[in-house]
């Protein structure tokens, strides 16, 4: 299994602490049978949980489908609606929301290939990543891409409860490519997708899509 490079910190913290717990478990309380084996079973607890988390699976696409928008994360579909978009576009589009809990992958792909023409970087509060203002209140960047049959796409990273911090790669006048990194949110959190009010959305609400591999909408 390979692991994301922004759990580097976090690994290594892991298994520092790991140790610590199984050193206390054997030496201090080596004589007290079940509190030693409680210690080295919450060590194991932490740094697997840790190690699951930064998991990066092989999730390249085979082609690149200009029509088609994949999905931007690992999660569960909590919102498909349509909205005022007042940020970048300025106009009515279909939001689609994904809600990535801490067990998903929180790894995040570019769902389209094209021009970034505007990303921004809004500092904010931490509302439960499913909460309906999380969108605007939040800590969250913003990414809008313009495609090369020019359909503009808004795609925001979002922190959510647990979320602390978040990790782009990108930036205006950036060409990215669909299916290619663009960022990393850690411990819970979500990504909106703006779309087009012309779009055929592919998926429904409550079903869980996976990065890079679960079609979203055709535009």
């Amino acid at each position: 299994m390979k692991f994301h490079k922004e759990g580097r910190v976090s690994i290594t913290i892991a298994v520092i602490v790991g140790f610590i717990l199984i050193y206390l478990g054997t030496q201090t309380f080596g004589h007290i049978v079940w509190l030693k084996l409680l210690l080295v079973l919450l060590a194991l607890f932490i740094l697997i949980s840790i190690l699951q988390f930064f998991r990066k699976p092989d999730r390249s696409l085979a082609a690149l489908h200009p029509d088609l928008v994949y999905a931007p994360a690992d999660g569960k579909i909590v919102a498909i609606e349509e909205v005022e978009e007042t940020e970048y576009l300025k106009r009515k589009c279909i939001q689609v929301s994904i809600f990535m809990s801490p067990l998903n992958v929180h790894i995040n792909w570019n769902p389209v290939s094209g021009i970034v023409k505007y990303f921004k970087y809004h500092p904010g509060r931490f509302l439960v990543a499913w909460h309906p203002k999380s969108s605007t209140d939040n800590e969250r960047t913003t990414v809008g891409v313009q495609t090369k049959n020019g359909t503009d796409v808004l795609y925001r990273q979002i922190a959510g409860a647990m979320a602390r911090r978040i990790v782009w790669y990108v930036d205006e006048g950036d060409e990215v490519t669909q299916g290619q990194e663009f960022g990393f949110i850690k411990f819970g959190s979500r990504v909106d997708i703006f779309l087009p009010t012309t779009s055929e959305v592919r998926v429904n609400l409550n079903e869980e899509v996976r990065g890079n591999r679960s079609i979203i909408a055709e535009i």
